[in-house]
């Protein structure tokens, strides 16, 4: 959590749309009133596959609570599948892509900072209050107290 950038100024997450197994579109706004843990990532990325398990531990610690991990891939279309079946190994995470890196082109961290993993961190009000750019450990105490910040009202 060292890395974590908070953002000064909240910006409205983003529109972009992204699309879920079934190849249906999705925006962020269908989160809105949740606090999201959005984590763009690829099976590509050895970061991202070592963060993948904490993220997944992270949605199991929270269930009940107001809060989605919600991992967004963008590995080619040709590797979507590929994409899908690592996620199938992470329960309860759903598998969600972005194989045109749209999403993950609207989201601008404050200081410029862009590698992957790059987890965003948004508000129930649907503002984006902090990025993480690279890996981190989301099943540990310090991702604890990030979340429940998040989870509060701003």
């Amino acid at each position: 959590m060292k890395r974590l950038q908070v953002d000064a100024a909240p910006a409205p997450a983003p529109t972009t749309a992204f699309v879920d197994a079934a190849g249906r579109s999705h925006t962020l706004a269908e989160f809105k009133g949740r606090a999201v843990v959005l984590n763009i990532w690829a099976t590509w990325c050895a970061p991202c596959v070592e963060e993948m398990p904490t993220l997944a531990k992270l949605q199991i610690a929270t269930a009940g609570q107001p809060l989605v991990v919600l991992p967004v891939s963008v590995d080619r279309d040709e590797d979507k599948a590929n994409a899908e079946a690592f996620i199938a190994k992470r329960p309860p995470l759903p598998f969600y892509g972005d194989s045109k890196y749209a999403l993950a082109f609207a989201v601008k961290p404050a200081n410029g900072d862009f590698n992957l993993p790059m987890t965003v961190l948004i508000d129930p009000a649907g503002k984006v209050r902090a990025h993480l750019a690279g890996g981190a450990d989301w099943s540990g105490a310090d991702a604890r107290k990030v979340i429940a910040a998040l989870e509060k009202p701003s």
